[in-house]
């Protein structure tokens, strides 16, 4: 009975542990109309996704992006917009729809992905918006 009340507190306490690395996610910042402008002038290369609460496919691609992070941490930075709490950025990106993606280069928009698009096909735009080895 004690080995299965430890093995179970050992699992919760993973768990919680995962949970709080996922909510911390440093690999991607959170972009508001505050910092947009200044953040695409200092970063040149640039992975913004577009998104809110409430949209399914967002939340599917959420992962994606965050894997994405990881994988270029050093060489892109990516960010994550929530278009509902930021309608300034939306508008003035033209953003109809969400997710967005967009892939910007020396503060210029180089790429559009409109959708919920699997990992490797982001990734497969990234390398070749910034022109990376795969």
């Amino acid at each position: 009975m004690d080995d299965d009340l430890e093995t179970a507190r050992k699992k919760r306490i993973q768990e919680i542990q995962e949970s709080v690395k996922k909510k911390e996610n440093p690999g991607v910042m959170v972009i508001t109309e505050a910092m947009f402008q200044e953040i695409l002038g200092k970063e040149p290369r640039l992975v913004v996704d577009f998104w809110a609460e409430w949209c399914g496919p967002c939340r599917m691609v959420g992962p994606a992006i965050e894997e994405l992070a990881a994988e270029f941490s050093g060489k892109v930075t990516f960010g994550k917009c929530n278009t509902d709490e930021n309608p300034r950025i939306s508008q003035r990106m033209n953003i109809a729809a969400i997710p967005t993606i967009m892939l910007f280069s020396q503060g210029k928009l180089v790429e559009r992905i409109i959708g919920a698009y699997p990992k490797e096909v982001i990734r497969s735009k990234i390398v070749r918006a910034f022109n990376l080895t795969g």
